[in-house]
């Protein structure tokens, strides 16, 4: 630990006046921002922005490449406040370095209703925040994909338009969360030097002291996955600059650890968990003003101070300036690529290789599972978009995630457009989502559909962030056989779709496979989760459609052959049990009994439609029977009363899938059975 917190002298008010304003003064003026905000709110973590700030004022005042007037450049330097409790660090950096909608008002108003300055930093929120942190281990790996995105981009540009640094600042909780380790290990695997870690290495967590919980090594589990470390006294501001000037030079991935006073400057608290998840009281921010020399009221910041933090935050405008006229002179294909993936628009042209695909897969009624029609649409679709970037969590050959002409990305090529995640499904979550964020890249990755338990916290931040993320989930429900209940996720779409902002598609067919990734792709707010088959599907869509019939989230596959009017059942299905709807329909078809099969590949845009459209497919009056090897939680708004489910209602069994669909009861039979016992 760093040496007990010295005493800053004192001046007089016109020694004030004369003398220039030191490293202290721009120091201070975070921390009293920081308290007098969480003592206003009566809520936050004062701890944190008390103890970085020394490490703060470096980088911002010397080396973070940014420029509040046009917060989105770019080429900017990312810069990730993993450890989110510590918001008002950053809000304090916003306002003080002249973000526009970053006032002192806001400042304020921190964690109160509507304001920019939300308990965690949320990303879209205010400019200048990089990504929604909070969830503990989330920002460092948001950081690994932003970091990962900088070289691809790099690679395909040149120096002349990427060419930036993401820097991290994380606590000790950071470190704790398995999600992080997993991706420190991919970021050393990669190389990926111009990613620079801040570790507030305070020694304290809201329990107390972190030995209370751990006697992990740090600094040789960093080195250990390819990183170099430096360890530093948080405090003193020329150690920090020599450190950031070392690791900028790097040729792998830095850690800095900064041994710091959690809750620094204040008189009683300073170094203990009392100053780490609540206000720290008027006395003590009284003593605290007393100890670092600041005379001034609350929320007031001196303008020789403020003068010199907006300073800095105009430090980088020629060079953004610079770099725009570079961007002018590139080649102008390249230029108007740059722009347009920048922009996350995708590229014209591609809805005819789309139709051709959907036209041969009616032609030919493929029977077969629909990961591998989902690995025959990337094909399709990464043609056509270079800036789609895969991989897989150690799973591509089953997943199908690796395109035909895709090579791996590697330390040693960033050309590539593939990369082998290793067994790390949630790092791969969180660097998708950096990826997204960073801009110019689409990311998508696969695994199993019953590891989406171990993705649910990046997932849910993909969702809250609305980031154009897709998950490929494939070996979707009992279907997958053998492997057993341990693998067979007949829960997971109930718990997929109750995570709003995120887009469930679970195709019945290669057709609808198809359309699925076009709604993927073209939704560039919203992540999706599309559920595939391990298991060969029949095909269902035998005509081609040149409307995307799956972007309504629900269709009539097949009506009644009397007729809307007559129609007497609605059997509504996803995925392979459409196919056992379809067989139902044609017994009940039959014996005279008016049926429709409706096919819901995506409950969240049907309930987007108008209410007109929902009754033409639903058919109010008629008996609704849904149909899916899963839960039947979140069906019973569209069975209604009159209706009822046929599907799982506990866990699977080991054996091949036919004889586990006949075993649970998913049967054409049971279908017509339950739909005429509700007649």
């Amino acid at each position: 630990m760093p040496a007990a917190q010295p005493k800053v002298a004192k001046r007089s008010e016109t020694e004030t006046g004369k003398v220039p304003v030191t490293h202290d003064d721009m120091a201070n003026a975070i921390r009293f921002l920081s308290m007098d905000a969480i003592e206003k709110a009566k809520s936050g973590h004062p701890g944190a922005p008390l103890g970085m700030a020394d490490v703060a004022t470096v980088l911002f005042s010397k080396y973070l490449k940014f420029d509040p007037a046009d917060a989105k450049w770019d080429d900017r330097d990312r810069f990730v406040l993993s450890a989110g409790h510590g918001s008002m660090l950053l809000y304090s950096l916003l306002y003080l370095t002249g973000y526009e909608d970053m006032t002192i008002d806001e400042i304020k108003t921190f964690r109160q209703l509507h304001s920019k300055c939300a308990g965690h930093p949320e990303y879209g929120e205010a400019a200048g925040i990089e990504t929604t942190t909070g969830p503990l281990g989330q920002g460092i790996t948001n950081a690994v994909g932003m970091a990962l995105a900088e070289k691809v981009l790099n690679d395909r540009y040149g120096d002349d338009v990427v060419n930036h640094f993401t820097y991290v600042i994380a606590g000790d909780g950071c470190l704790m969360e398995g999600i992080s380790y997993e991706a420190v290990s991919l970021a050393g695997h990669l190389g990926l030097n111009k990613l620079i870690v801040f570790w507030d290495d305070n020694s304290i967590s809201i329990d107390g002291p972190t030995e209370l919980t751990q006697i992990h090594d740090h600094i040789s589990g960093f080195q250990a996955s390819g990183w170099d470390v430096q360890c530093i006294n948080g405090h003193d501001p020329k150690a920090v600059e020599d450190a950031i000037e070392y690791a900028r030079n790097s040729c792998t991935p830095s850690l800095i650890c900064c041994e710091t006073i959690i809750g620094y400057g204040a008189p009683t608290k300073a170094g203990t968990e009392a100053t780490h998840g609540a206000p720290l009281g008027e006395a003590e921010v009284a003593g605290a003003r007393e100890n670092l020399n600041w005379p001034h009221e609350p929320f007031v910041v001196p303008d020789n101070i403020l003068n010199a933090w907006r300073k800095i935050g105009k430090r980088w405008t020629k060079e953004r300036e610079a770099w725009k006229e570079r961007l002018d002179n590139i080649d102008p294909w390249k230029r108007a690529e740059f722009k347009r993936v920048m922009a996350g628009q995708l590229a014209p042209g591609w809805q005819q290789a789309l139709s051709d695909l959907k036209n041969r897969f009616a032609n030919e009624q493929p029977k077969m599972p629909t990961r591998l029609a989902s690995g025959e649409a990337l094909a399709i679709f990464t043609a056509a978009f270079p800036e789609m970037i895969g991989g897989s969590a150690d799973l591509t050959a089953s997943v199908n995630t690796k395109a035909r002409g895709m090579k791996d990305l590697s330390a040693s090529d960033f050309s590539g457009r593939y990369l082998r995640y290793g067994v790390r499904e949630h790092a791969m979550a969180g660097i998708m989502n950096g990826i997204a964020l960073h801009g110019g890249l689409i990311p998508y990755g696969g695994t199993f559909l019953v590891f989406a338990d171990y993705m649910r916290g990046s997932m849910r931040l993909s969702a809250l962030m609305g980031l154009r993320v897709i998950y490929v989930l494939t070996h979707d429900s009992i279907g997958l056989g053998e492997d057993g209940p341990t693998h067979q996720p007949v829960e997971t779409l109930a718990s997929l779709r109750a995570i709003p902002n995120m887009h469930v598609l679970r195709p019945a067919d290669a057709v609808e496979t198809s359309e699925c990734w076009a709604i993927a792709l073209i939704q560039n707010d919203i992540p999706t989760s599309l559920v595939l088959t391990r298991q060969a599907v029949p095909a269902v869509r035998k005509t081609l459609e040149t409307e995307n019939m799956c972007a309504r989230g629900a269709y009539v596959l097949m009506e009644a052959e009397a007729g809307y009017e007559e129609r007497k059942v609605t059997l509504m299905a996803t995925g392979s049990e459409v196919s056992i709807a379809v067989e139902a329909r044609e017994t009940l078809e039959a014996e005279g009994i008016p049926t429709a099969v409706v096919s819901m590949p995506c409950w969240e845009l049907f309930d987007m439609q108008s209410e007109r459209y929902r009754d033409m497919v639903l058919r109010p009056g008629s008996v609704r029977v849904g149909v899916e090897a899963g839960l039947v939680q979140g069906w019973e708004r569209y069975i209604g009363e009159n209706g009822t489910f046929v599907g799982m209602t506990g866990f699977g069994a080991s054996a091949p899938a036919p004889t586990l669909f006949e075993h649970f009861g998913i049967t054409a039979e049971n279908v017509v059975a339950a739909a005429k016992a509700r007649m």
